[in-house]
């Protein structure tokens, strides 16, 4: 029961991450701030990227005792695609984000911190397996 709840919030996570790439891959492409999502980029990392960056780690503790490989993928997959996310970010900042006194460095790092624990879990419940 705890390791289906689990695959299903890592997959959630995936899931959420997706929507958000494809979101701003769309905002990107688009003169607008907004994507196929009526969401602007702050709403977007709030209610998409949260989620995507807690999920795994709560479905690793969840199901701590239970080995699932296929956890662990799900896991480190999330891991990476917000690596990817963070990095596609810091090449090609949003316009918006410019003329903002946001620093992206400090962003990277916040994104970073908790993929690097994702992967890290990720590995741990694959070598546990």
């Amino acid at each position: 029961m705890a390791l289906s709840a689990s695959l299903i919030l890592a997959g959630t996570a995936v899931g959420l991450l997706v929507l958000y790439a494809s979101d701003v891959a769309v905002a990107m492409s688009s003169d607008s701030d907004y994507g196929f999502l009526p969401l602007d980029h702050m709403q977007r990392g709030i209610g998409l990227g949260g989620p995507a960056l807690i999920l795994p780690i709560i479905a690793f503790f969840i199901s701590r005792k239970e080995p699932s490989k296929g956890l662990g993928t799900l896991i480190i997959i999330s891991g990476i695609l917000i690596i990817i996310g963070g990095i596609v970010v810091l090449v090609n900042p949003a316009p918006a984000a410019e003329s903002s006194d946001r620093d992206p460095m400090a962003s990277m790092v916040m994104m970073l911190v908790p993929a690097a624990i994702q992967l890290a879990l990720g590995g741990i419940k694959i070598v546990k397996s």
